[in-house]
C-alpha cells in the first residue's frame, strides 16, 4: 500500500499488525494487510506524525467518555482524509441514549466517507448521510491455514454462535437438528446460564488461528444470526467448502452460498435445505464447489488487495 493509514480503535496497543498474528480477526487482517498502524482512540490528540488516510472504528459500548472527546479535531489536526468503518450492525448506534445517537450521527456527517461490510449496510449509510460509501469486504490471511483435505472424513454441524438473540443461536441449533448428527459450537462472550445443558457440544475459546484450522471437522454449518455484520462464520465455512445455511443480507453469505441463503425469519426453508444437503450427494458438493469458488473470486487476498486499491484511490480523489 502506497499511502500511509493510521487505524484508530479502542483496542489498547499501539504499532502494525504482525503477519503471524495468532488471533488474525478480520479487523486485524484488514489493518495487517493494509499496512496500517494501530492507535487506542484515546491517543488520538497525542499524536505527532502525519497520515494520508486515517480511519475510526467506533466502539459498540462504553462511549461516554468517547462522546466527549475532541474525536473530529483530533482526527483531521493528523489525517487527510478520515472515515469511519462500520462496528456490528448498521442499527447499532441506536441502542445508544438519545444523545449518543445524535452525537454518531454527527460524526458520520462530518467525516469524509464511510467503510461498511455488506451491501445492505452501503444503502444504509447512503442513505442516512449522503456520505461517500465503500464496502470493505471481510477478509482473512491465509498464511497460517491449513487447507481442508479432500480425502477427510468430516461429521457433525457447527452452529455460528450461542443461545442468544444476538446470534439466533436456538434457531441455529433447531435447523442442526435436521441433520441427525451431534451439533457443535463456538464459546462466544454472549454464552449464556446453563446453555451447556443443551445437546451441544461447545467448543472451548479458541485463538482465531486455531478455531479456521479446527472447523475442517465438521461436515455442515448452520448460522441463522439476525444481528448482521462482517460475516466472518460464512467466509470460514467457504473457505474450506462447508455447505452453510443462513440468512440472507450478508455478502459473504449470499455470494458463497448462493443456494443455502434464506429470507430473515425462515427456518421452514432452512429445515428444508437442512434435508437436502443431508440426503443429496450431488446437492452437497455443488455447495461445496461454488463456496470455495466464490471465496476466491469474491473474498481472496489477491481480490481484496486489488478492489482496495480502487477505494483508497477514490477516497483519496474523490474527497478533494
Amino acid at each position: 500500500m502506497e499511502h500511509k493509514i493510521a487505524w484508530f480503535t479502542e483496542g489498547g496497543w499501539q504499532g502494525k499488525v504482525p503477519r503471524d498474528h495468532p488471533n488474525m480477526r478480520n479487523d486485524l487482517a484488514w489493518m495487517n494487510t493494509l499496512d496500517a498502524i494501530h492507535y487506542p482512540i484515546q491517543m488520538i490528540d497525542k499524536i505527532t506524525d502525519k497520515f494520508d488516510i486515517g480511519i475510526i472504528t467506533i466502539p459498540k459500548t462504553n462511549i461516554d467518555n468517547l462522546s466527549k472527546f475532541p474525536l473530529i479535531e483530533s482526527m483531521k489536526k493528523i489525517c487527510k482524509k478520515i472515515g469511519i468503518m462500520q462496528e456490528g450492525p448498521h442499527w447499532y448506534f441506536q441502542d445508544y441514549t438519545m444523545e449518543q445517537q445524535i452525537w454518531f450521527y454527527n460524526i458520520l456527517m462530518d467525516i469524509d466517507f464511510i467503510w461498511c461490510h455488506n451491501d445492505m449496510d452501503k444503502k444504509y449509510y447512503q442513505g442516512l448521510t449522503d456520505k461517500k460509501c465503500y464496502v470493505n469486504p471481510t477478509l482473512m490471511i491465509e498464511d497460517f491455514i491449513k487447507p481442508k483435505d479432500d480425502n477427510q472424513v468430516s461429521s457433525g454441524v457447527m452452529i455460528g454462535g450461542n443461545m442468544c438473540r444476538w446470534y439466533g443461536g436456538f434457531d441455529s441449533y433447531i435447523v442442526a437438528r435436521e441433520f441427525g448428527e451431534e451439533i457443535y459450537a463456538p464459546s462466544m462472550g454472549r454464552k449464556i446460564d446453563r446453555e451447556d445443558e443443551m445437546d451441544i457440544n461447545h467448543l472451548p475459546y479458541m485463538t482465531w488461528v486455531e478455531w479456521i484450522n479446527n472447523l475442517p471437522k465438521y461436515k455442515y454449518g448452520v448460522h441463522l444470526m439476525p444481528t448482521q455484520a462482517a460475516g466472518t462464520f460464512a467466509l470460514n465455512c467457504a473457505y474450506h467448502g462447508i455447505p452453510c445455511i443462513g440468512y440472507k443480507g450478508l455478502d459473504t453469505q449470499e455470494l458463497c452460498f448462493p443456494h443455502l441463503s434464506v429470507d430473515m425469519g425462515d427456518v421452514k426453508k432452512a429445515k428444508q435445505l437442512a434435508v437436502r444437503l443431508k440426503t443429496d450427494k450431488k446437492f452437497y458438493d455443488d455447495c461445496s464447489r461454488i463456496s470455495k469458488t466464490r471465496y476466491n473470486e469474491c473474498f481472496g487476498i489477491k481480490e481484496y488487495i486489488y478492489n482496495i486499491n480502487k477505494v483508497i484511490g477514490k477516497v483519496i480523489d474523490e474527497t478533494n
